[in-house]
Order: structure tokens, then C-alpha cells, then sequence
């Protein structure tokens, strides 16, 4: 722009130049006749009677006459000046207007790409959105918000009802809430990243990193607890209820009914899902005087055979640990439900066992490292769930009390459990996330076809394929088709007869928080579709999030109906 008024102003002095010089020539010939003019009066006027010659004067004022005439023109300078950069500002105004114009057109090209997309995922979106608001009216949840990748880019972003039902601030994308034990996920890939840099063993028992952690017992024998066990929920640890009778007793019950549904050939219905999940999660309650009556008030009023649940003391632990190697003390010293290695036992303290381990193998405070992973792959919303600090476009936690009101929920204090249920994030985040384990799946696939363009993933991928493997003795308590891996829980793709149900490969995992429920869902591209697609740069497959600020709402039927939509559409 710069240059566009050099050149111009240029030009306008260059003819004004000549354009003085032309009047001057001019004025100067005109002066010069009229001399010659006036001297030859002159002469005559001597020859005639009574004549008078002309003075000097006269001669002096004629020249100065004349050259104020010329100096008429050469006072608008100015006048020239403003029209040079009058002229400039015009050819400067044109430039920009052109400029502005293609950065419109541009911006029109992309809004018209973003359309067509939009046109394209139009009817998954209506469908899922439907999903959305039925499942949001079933559990009663003040607001819902969902989040959708295909092939590594948001399609589809947005939130439903309030995040904060007293102010009336609704539920958008940027809106942030608890995600419950997807932090098991997050906390996993920190596990991976230290296995690969080989700061950490996975068959070690956790003693060579946490020698605070107690040589364990089971019946009189002594039992090893390694790492690899942990993330598997095989360590024996105990969740929530500390009476080994109770889980045991239970945990007969939910294989029994397990049994019944193998021979029924049927996965229950989604609020079975939702039961089991709870149920797997929250084994029974344990009393103690610390608990207050009104945090045992705190429940789900519209699903009862959740109540007793969301009763338990430690849900609601409002003590702060200043550290992980402090919270050990919750549950070190209490015996083990099942031998290592022999049952699965879901559990968020084998969890928090595990972030001491990471603590000590990384050599850093476990939430630094993880502020660290989460800055790595660009999840800028994920903090974890403290209550002091100001955390824009935070949510509100709600749930139902014994009258079946909504009701806000009681302060609760989460350092007991940061690696298994205590962060905070939003949808754009753990999509982010997904398709960061996603693209590291998948990159071994691809290397030889763009291997001069592809960027290694965050993890490799044989790690994410051991991640993402069943392991033996393991359940799913929210997708009876599938087992647990290593901070995943993982469907594998099966089909016993010809035109009957066949499942998809998938991974996934839910979490359920004093008001707050959440699913992560990974959907990769299936083979019959790598088939017959052009295989651009990975990821490819569907991510889909969903969290809410409900306790007890089962999501993740949802998320795999929603992400089978967006496949099917991208095929269109």
C-alpha cells in the first residue's frame, strides 16, 4: 500500500515540474515582448510633439506586474500537493476495496465449504440431536452439550438446555464441566508416553515407584500389584465400598444377570446400561460420621436404583489432599476385594495408586505433568476440578433430591482422585484428544503411502494397539459386547452369523460425578470403508463426546448411535 502512494505521489510532482516550467517559460517570453513593446513606444513618444519618455519606474512596476501574475499561479502548491494525494488515497481506496473484496470472497468460499458440509451431516445432526434430547429428558439434566469429529475435524458443536439453570446461562460449546473418569483415559496416554520413554515398567510392582504403598496379602499369601494391573481394574484395590462381602455378593449378582443375558442372547436395554454402570462403579456404601445428612441428600429422585449409589461417603469427601502420595492413606492400609490379577473390580483408588506412580517414574508433581500433556496436544480448556480457581464458562452441578427436585450439588473436593475422576473439560478438548489417540492408531497404516508428509502421532502405534487390546478376565460394564483394555474399554469387531447384528470396532469411556456424566467415543474408520476411500491423511473415523451436569445419565448407547449417524453420512 505503501508503494502504491510513493508511485503516485511520484507522478503528480513529476508533472507538476513540468507544468511550471511551461508558465514560466511562457510568462517569461510575454515579459520580455512587452518590454520590446514598451521601449518602442518609447522611441515614438520622443518623436512627438509634447511627448515625454517612459521612466524606469514604470518599466519596474510593468515587471513586477507581470511576474505577480505569475506568481498567481505558483502559489496553489498546495492546492497541487492535496490533489497528488487526493489522486493516491483514490488509487489507495481502490486497492483496498480490492483487497477487502477477495478476503470476502475467500471468506464466502470457506462459508460455502462450511455449508456443504453442514448440508451434508444435516440429517445426522437432526437425528442426533433428537438423540440428545431424549436422553436429556429421561435423566432430567439441566443441560447437555455434544461434540463431532470426522476424520479430525468438528463437525458439529453444541449444548442444550443451562449450564447454570439460577442465571439462566445456557450450555454451549466452550462450556466446561467435570468428565468423571474419562481422566482414567487422559491419565493412560500419560502412562504410555512414560512406558515408551522407558521411565516406566509396566510388569514392576508398584512398590519400585511408591514404596509408601504397603506389600499386600490375599488370604495369607503375598500377592504383587504391577502397574499393567492397575490400569486394567485387575488389581483387587477396592472403588468405593470397603466391605469385601458386599462386593463380592454383588459382583455374583452382575454376573449371574450377565449369564442370563448371554443365554437370552440379549444386552438389556439402555437403562439396564446405565444400572450395571452405576452398579459396577458404586458397589455399595460405606458409613461413617464424617457424612453429613445433607450430602446423602444428594441422589437421583428419577431413577431410585440409582439413590443408594450416589449415598456413598467418598463421593462426597470434602478433605484436600496436598498431594497423591497423601491420598494414599484413604485406602492403603485396607485389604484387597480379589486377588491380583484373578477378577476385574473397577476402581478409581487403584487410579489414584496409579498417579503416584506417575508422580514418582516422571519425576514431576502428577498434575504438572499431566498440565504438561494437556498443552502438548493443545487442550487448553482441561484443568483439573478445583474449586477456588475462576474457571470461565464453568458449569454448575445439579441433581435430584429425595422429593425429586432439582437441587444444586454439595462441594466436593476431587484431589483424592485426579487421575480417576477429577478434571474438567469441555467437548472441543476430548475431541481433540480422541483424535490425537486416533491419528497415533492409525499412522502405522499410512506411512507408506505419505510417509514424506506424515507427522509421527503422540503415541506410536503399537502402543495405542496394546492400549485399545481386550485383556483377559476384564468387563464393560456399559456395553456388555465389549472389555476393558488399558484406561479404555474396547468393542471388537464380531459377527457370528451371516445378516445377523454385527459389531463395529470401537472404544470408548464414560464417567459418572457428583453431577456430572460424560462419554468418549472413538469410532475408526472400518476396513470396508479404507477400502473404497481415497485414504487421505489420518485420523479417520468418527469422535464423538457428550457431557452433562446430571449425575447418572448412561451415554454412551447415545454417542455410538450419533457417531454410526456421521459415518454414514460421511459415506453418502
Amino acid at each position: 500500500m505503501s508503494r502504491l502512494f510513493y508511485d503516485a505521489f511520484k507522478r503528480l510532482s513529476f508533472a507538476r515540474q513540468r507544468y511550471l516550467g511551461k508558465l514560466r517559460s511562457y510568462w517569461t517570453a510575454e515579459a520580455r515582448k512587452q518590454t520590446r513593446h514598451d521601449n518602442n513606444n518609447n522611441i515614438n513618444n520622443q518623436g512627438l510633439p509634447g511627448g515625454s519618455p517612459v521612466t524606469n519606474q514604470s518599466r519596474t512596476f510593468w515587471y513586477h506586474d507581470s511576474h505577480s501574475r505569475y506568481n498567481v499561479f505558483r502559489r496553489p502548491r498546495v492546492w497541487f500537493f492535496g490533489f497528488g494525494v487526493g489522486l493516491a488515497i483514490v488509487f489507495g481506496l481502490k486497492e483496498i476495496v480490492f483487497v477487502v473484496n477477495k478476503s470476502k470472497c475467500q471468506e464466502e468460499g470457506a462459508a460455502d465449504e462450511g455449508t456443504k458440509d453442514k448440508s451434508r451431516y444435516a440429517d445426522a445432526i437432526g437425528v442426533s440431536y433428537d438423540l440428545l434430547q431424549r436422553i436429556k429428558d429421561e435423566v432430567g439434566a439441566p443441560g447437555i452439550v455434544v461434540g463431532v469429529s470426522v476424520d479430525g475435524e468438528q463437525v458439529w458443536t453444541e449444548g442444550l438446555g443451562y449450564a447454570d439453570v439460577e442465571n439462566r446461562v445456557p450450555c454451549k460449546p466452550e462450556t466446561v464441566m467435570r468428565i468423571a473418569s474419562i481422566s482414567k483415559s487422559l491419565t493412560m496416554a500419560a502412562v504410555a508416553k512414560l512406558w515408551e520413554e522407558g521411565k516406566l515398567e509396566l510388569d514392576a510392582p508398584v512398590q519400585k515407584y511408591v514404596p509408601e504403598f504397603p506389600e499386600k496379602e490375599y488370604e495369607g499369601e503375598p500377592v504383587t500389584i504391577t502397574t499393567k494391573m492397575l490400569v486394567s481394574h485387575l488389581s483387587g484395590i477396592r472403588h468405593y465400598e470397603k466391605d469385601p462381602k458386599k462386593v463380592k455378593d454383588e459382583k455374583e449378582k452382575l454376573n449371574r444377570d450377565l449369564e442370563g443375558d448371554k443365554k437370552t442372547g440379549t444386552t438389556g436395554s439402555e437403562e439396564k446400561e446405565v444400572e450395571d454402570e452405576e452398579k459396577d462403579k458404586q458397589p455399595g456404601m460405606r458409613q461413617s460420621s464424617k457424612a453429613k445428612p445433607e450430602d446423602m441428600k444428594c441422589s437421583n429422585a428419577k431413577n431410585p436404583a440409582k439413590k443408594k449409589e450416589f449415598e456413598q461417603e467418598e463421593y462426597y469427601l470434602k478433605v484436600k489432599f496436598e498431594n497423591v502420595i497423601q491420598a494414599l492413606n484413604l485406602f492403603k492400609n485396607d485389604p484387597l476385594i480379589f486377588k491380583p490379577g484373578s477378577q476385574f473390580l473397577y476402581s478409581t483408588h487403584a487410579f489414584t495408586l496409579l498417579s503416584a506412580v506417575v508422580e514418582r517414574a516422571s519425576g514431576q508433581k502428577f498434575l504438572d505433568h499431566m498440565m504438561k500433556l494437556f498443552r502438548e496436544l493443545g487442550m487448553l480448556n482441561t484443568v483439573p476440578d478445583k474449586n477456588d480457581p475462576i474457571i470461565y464458562n464453568r458449569s454448575r452441578f445439579y441433581a435430584f433430591n429425595k422429593r425429586g427436585r432439582l437441587v444444586n450439588c454439595p462441594y466436593v473436593d476431587n484431589s483424592y482422585k485426579w487421575a480417576g475422576g477429577g478434571f474438567l473439560s469441555t467437548v472441543g478438548d476430548l475431541l481433540l484428544f480422541g483424535n490425537a489417540m486416533l491419528y497415533s492408531y492409525q499412522a502405522l497404516h499410512f506411512k507408506g503411502r505419505a510417509e514424506s508428509t506424515l507427522l509421527p502421532g503422540y503415541l506410536r502405534p503399537d502402543t495405542i494397539k496394546t492400549m485399545w487390546t481386550p485383556v483377559d478376565k476384564t468387563e464393560m460394564s456399559w456395553d456388555k459386547d465389549g472389555k476393558y483394555g488399558m484406561g479404555w474399554a474396547v468393542v471388537e469387531k464380531k459377527q457370528q452369523c451371516g445378516q445377523c447384528r454385527s459389531l463395529r470396532h470401537y472404544v470408548s469411556h464414560t464417567g459418572g460425578a457428583v453431577g456430572a456424566s460424560s462419554v468418549l467415543l472413538v469410532l475408526p474408520e472400518c476396513s470396508e470403508r479404507a477400502a473404497v476411500s481415497t485414504w487421505g491423511s489420518p485420523p479417520r473415523g468418527v469422535v464423538v463426546t457428550v457431557i452433562c451436569n446430571m449425575q447418572s445419565a448412561g451415554l454412551n448407547s447415545t454417542a455410538l448411535k450419533i457417531a454410526l449417524e456421521f459415518e454414514k453420512a460421511q459415506t453418502l
